[in-house]
């Protein structure tokens, strides 16, 4: 690979979400504070959406590192469930013990019982739901009743959804509507500013050990911003590309001719155009 060529000890432009590459952009840190207000004034359910490779689950991550001291957080990363299976992953991540004989009545029960006495010693719980648009109606329906869980003064559990835009679209469903009136605080990822690119591409080479002047030019990270439309993951992959080419051809400076192969190589990306 290019690690030696371009002295990196490691691939700068992964596509895993890695909270040491984090880069604090303007649309990351306002969801963040978004997060963070709803959640200290006690809201039920919260919503975060955004395209695919914009940074939820990483945004999520960030969120569950911010937390209080002594906040009792789960994070559901898969919840294609049914009700009842939704329950019982809940039940574990807030370190309830059930059995799988448990009926319905009964684990409902337990977790509130667990619920209160997380409250009780002045402990929140939060639940972070990522890919929340691949839930089932009947799952969505199950969640906001659960969110009923409440003390005279505060919710017992705060929800926290992350999903694509789809996830809008299904809450607008007839079946649904009381889950929707419920989510006070919301907020719509975006990509990256033009602007921001350079910085970004700059930070992850910095954390992968490179030393110098970035192989990217202001040409090169126009071509980018352009062919990305800002959107981080689709950014790494097209960033890893045009590294790719650059070595094969064994220069060090990215250009805009290798931006362009790396986009018409790549599903999903725009044309850079010819600068």
């Amino acid at each position: 690979m290019y690690l030696e060529h371009f002295g990196l000890s490691e691939l700068p432009f992964g596509i895993t979400p890695d909270t040491s590459y984090t880069v604090i952009t303007r649309s990351h840190q306002e969801a963040l504070n978004t997060l963070l207000v709803a959640l200290g004034s006690g809201e039920g359910f919260i919503k975060i959406t955004g395209e695919v490779g914009t940074g939820k689950t990483l945004l999520c991550r960030r969120l569950l590192r911010a937390l209080p001291d002594g906040a009792v957080s789960a994070y559901l990363p898969n919840p294609y469930l049914a009700p009842r299976t939704l329950l019982l992953a809940l039940a574990e991540e807030i370190g309830v013990n059930v059995g799988p004989e448990i009926d319905d009545y009964h684990l409902l029960q337990r977790v509130n019982r667990a619920l209160l006495d997380y409250a009780a010693n002045g402990q929140a719980v939060v639940v972070c739901i990522d890919e929340a648009q691949a839930m089932p109606l009947e799952t969505l329906e199950s969640l906001r009743l659960l969110s009923n869980l409440e003390t005279e003064k505060r919710k017992l559990l705060q929800i926290v959804l992350f999903g694509q835009p789809e996830l809008d679209r299904k809450l607008a469903e007839p079946s649904v509507r009381q889950l929707q009136q419920r989510i006070a605080f919301h907020y719509r990822l975006s990509g990256l500013a033009r602007d921001e690119v350079g910085n970004y591409l700059s930070h992850r080479l910095r954390v992968a050990g490179h030393r110098g002047d970035s192989p990217f030019g202001g040409q090169a990270v126009r071509c980018l911003h352009r062919a990305s439309r800002g959107t981080p993951r689709l950014l790494n992959i097209l960033a890893h590309k045009a590294l790719l080419a650059v070595y094969g051809e064994g220069r060090h400076q990215v250009r805009g001719s290798h931006v362009r192969r790396a986009a018409a190589d790549t599903e999903g990306a725009s044309a850079p155009g010819w600068w």
